[in-house]
């Protein structure tokens, strides 16, 4: 498993989830992107996105004013 890490600190929206998207079309099934942004919309954003498609979401957290996503490629 391999997994691809996205940097989109100080990115406003809808460039973080608009990487994320990127990231998974570059990566196989099974692999991951985790992904890391200041944006509070990508808060929403990121898990309504994967939720409407077959990514997994493995991790979603909040550390101060950054946000860190981990989303598992689907089929």
């Amino acid at each position: 498993m391999k997994r691809l890490l996205i940097d989109a600190k100080g990115m406003r929206c809808p460039l973080p989830l608009l990487k994320l998207k990127q990231g998974l079309a570059q990566i196989d099934i099974g692999d991951e992107v985790e992904v890391r942004a200041t944006d509070a919309g990508s808060w929403r954003d990121i898990p309504s996105f994967v939720s409407m498609t077959a990514h997994i979401m493995i991790d979603q957290s909040q550390q101060a004013d950054e946000y860190l996503y981990r989303v598992k490629k689907g089929e």
